[in-house]
């Protein structure tokens, strides 16, 4: 007994400080605090323009959903931030219709961060100057634009496998290394072989950043950008450029049509109803255990109490958006906590019932219940993994990872955390006063 007290005063001092840490993060300036979704706490919604004006139109829904998921990893890079990421088509009907690109990020009204969470994304592009070119004067090739000068050649970020820095072997310049991918392996090797000697051009959003020579067909999809890559303030340009080209170029070029703030649909009074609503319930519940399992019930509040402070402080530290979804999430595992608990319970009553011990009814009561909790929170977990992995929806995704966090929680409170308070309280004792503290209902 004494092991097991030793144990329950260790529990409580951790879920005291835990809860002390939930509160304090969340009362001070820190990054720490619950970041809640749009629908609950507002944020910025931004709109682009995609220009698909250079693509088959059969192939306008497959850059465009490209576009979708790279924007998404740079907004969300763990997939349950809650942000929402989505394509539509607007203006007139027809042809001419817009495809847009819309970006909501809750929790940030601040326009200019919000452009930074996007970021830019470059738009690499390969280009041939046009023969006739070479005999324009300088003066007459400063009056045109680049469509004039150039050639477009398909060959594009969007065929980009990734990107890394090198160094030189003698002068140990700094220099992009590309590598394509097989469709653009193809291309670049039906480039290079058709137009030896030519200048083929690299443009990174518009801008000429390079314009190497193509000596011989180059095969297996690899090349570098070098030049212009000296010094400190060099190696850090060529280092930004390899970042954001493995972060993802742009399979089509974008252009902000407009940003707004955008209010909470619920509201900071929604939100406080939300939280009254389970203060309240958390008490109701706390009652009936107290009353129905009588010292059970009370160390089953003290579990529960354990309970919440873990999964919020987990919510703060992944962290989680919670929107009204997540906080749905939650509450369902909290009835799934005490669910644990009263399996628990109405199987140490059964053992006493048939004349058991006290002791020996809580040992069997927890290893009848185990098998039930364990299957029980086992195909509840499979179905939050389902949820997570499958499903594209930010919302569905962290609806599952709330749930699906606080089951395997659960688990841990109602095994381990109640079971240490009830060995470390149990009564030396078996008489009728010890088993009806003890026991569940109306009678023993």
């Amino acid at each position: 007994m004494f092991k097991y007290r030793i144990w329950a005063l260790v529990l409580i001092f951790i879920s005291a400080g835990i809860g002390y840490f939930v509160y304090s993060t969340e009362n001070k300036d820190s990054s720490l605090k619950f970041k809640l979704g749009l629908d609950l706490n507002g944020g910025t919604e931004l709109v682009y323009r995609a220009d698909t004006s250079k693509v088959d139109p059969k192939d306008i829904r497959d850059r465009m959903l490209a576009l979708r998921d790279v924007i998404e990893k740079r907004v969300n890079p763990f997939g349950v931030g809650e942000q929402i990421v989505q394509i539509e088509k607007a203006g007139v009907l027809g042809s001419n219709q817009e495809n847009r690109l819309i970006v909501a990020l809750p929790g940030i009204t601040n326009v200019e961060e919000a452009k930074e969470r996007i970021g830019k994304t470059p738009l690499l592009e390969f280009k041939l100057i046009k023969p006739e070119v070479s005999k324009l004067k300088p003066e007459e090739i400063e009056k045109k634009t680049v469509d004039e000068l150039f050639t477009d050649t398909g060959l594009t970020g969007r065929l980009l496998k990734n990107a890394s820095l090198e160094f030189g072997d003698t002068l140990n310049e700094p220099m992009v290394a590309l590598q394509f991918n097989s469709e653009g392996e193809e291309l670049f090797a039906k480039i290079t072989k058709e137009n030896v000697d030519e200048t083929l051009a690299i443009f990174l959003d518009g801008n000429l950043i390079s314009r190497p020579v193509i000596r011989e067909e180059i095969r297996g999809g690899r090349a570098t950008i070098s030049g212009g890559f000296t010094g400190q303030s060099g190696l850090k340009e060529a280092r930004d450029l390899v970042a954001n080209l493995n972060l993802g170029a742009l399979p089509v070029p974008i252009e902000g049509v407009s940003t707004q703030t955008v209010g909470a649909s619920l509201g900071s009074e929604a939100l406080n109803a939300g939280i009254k609503a389970g203060v309240y319930a958390f008490i109701i519940i706390a009652i009936f255990l107290i009353i129905w399992y009588r010292v059970p019930g009370l160390l089953a509040v003290l579990s529960l109490s354990a309970y919440v402070a873990i999964n919020l402080a987990l919510y703060k530290i992944i962290p989680v958006t919670m929107t009204s979804a997540g906080i749905a999430g939650f509450i369902l595992s909290v009835g799934m906590a005490v669910d644990a608990n009263i399996l628990i319970f109405e199987r140490m009553r059964e053992e006493l019932k048939r004349g058991r011990g006290l002791e020996e009814a809580m040992k069997e009561g927890f290893s009848r219940a185990w098998l039930s909790i364990r299957d029980s929170n086992i195909s509840s977990i499979i179905t939050a993994l389902v949820l997570f992995i499958f499903s594209s929806n930010s919302i569905v995704k962290g609806f599952a990872l709330v749930f699906g966090i606080g089951v395997g929680v659960s688990m841990f409170t109602a095994i381990t955390v109640s079971r240490t308070f009830l060995f470390a309280v149990k009564s030396r004792g078996e008489g009728r006063l010890a088993r009806f503290l003890f026991s569940s209902g109306i009678r023993n």
